[in-house]
């Protein structure tokens, strides 16, 4: 697939390394895409990264949140309103929207993992109906790592979700909670055969997140993670992102625990 041009309309530093790029493709036709996929993004003269898309579904806004921190990432994040990049996408099997109609949904993020999950919550929201009770629980390193702080705490604010965030570190300020996201979890009240989670995050945290979860009784079909791996083609020919026998780009990024539980914790996969 050749990548398409799109257009950056506005940009926005969301944590101290994260930036969020509002875009347009030419033409401005809207980007139709399902929450949990990503985009493949070219910064020209520089290379191509793979990107969760961050907008809301429902008004194909086209909206990448992208943190700093190789030559592509940091090339991206430095664009400016009216430059161009390239565009490839969306891919992926996202989240289990469909799925999780008429159950609980938990949605469990750390750190940037708020970014792919923030099309499902845009989603469950606007179906709200749809849903039994919706929870979102996020981690972030300290209270100025926090994604999205302004729409979190209007998230908070309101009757139909509940929401609870903590940090790792905080000062004297800070008047929330402290430590790992998983003591969220045990603060959660959780009907188990009613539920379905959604996990974003560095991976070490998503395993311990699983386990927490398995222990409040979800099984692991009704455990979902995102994964992060190196992707370059996005179609599943160069096996860069290969995963035991799957590979994340194609096959993912959204995988239900169980496919994924006897993977997840070995080396050098």
């Amino acid at each position: 697939m050749i990548p398409r041009v799109a257009h950056v309309l506005r940009r926005r530093r969301d944590a101290p390394q994260a930036w969020t790029l509002e875009l347009e493709m030419e033409g401005g036709a809207p980007e139709i895409f399902s929450p949990g996929q990503f985009n493949m993004l070219t910064a020209f003269g520089v290379g191509e990264a793979a990107i969760s898309i961050s907008g809301d579904p429902a008004d194909g806004g086209l909206i990448h949140t992208i943190r700093a921190v190789g030559p592509v990432s940091t090339a991206l994040t430095q664009l400016k309103p009216g430059d161009p990049m390239g565009v490839r996408g969306p891919f992926g099997v996202g989240w289990p929207m469909i799925e999780a109609r008429g159950k609980d949904v938990i949605l469990v993020a750390g750190g940037l993992g708020l970014a792919p999950l923030r099309p499902a919550i845009y989603h469950l929201l606007r179906e709200r109906g749809n849903y039994g009770k919706v929870t979102l629980l996020y981690g972030s390193r300290t209270p100025e790592d926090i994604l999205y702080r302004r729409e979190v705490e209007s998230w908070r604010g309101r009757f139909d979700i509940d929401v609870e965030a903590t940090v790792d570190h905080a000062a004297s300020e800070w008047y929330g909670h402290v430590g790992a996201v998983t003591k969220l979890i045990s603060r959660t009240q959780i009907n188990p055969q009613q539920t379905i989670a959604m996990v974003c995050g560095p991976e070490v945290m998503m395993r311990f997140v699983a386990s927490s979860l398995r222990e409040a009784g979800v099984g692991d079909e009704a455990i979902y993670l995102s994964m992060e791996r190196n992707m370059k083609c996005a179609i599943g020919h160069c096996g860069h992102c290969q995963f035991g026998p799957v590979f994340i780009c194609r096959d993912g990024p959204v995988f239900s625990y169980d496919r994924l539980r006897r993977l997840i914790g070995v080396k050098e996969i």
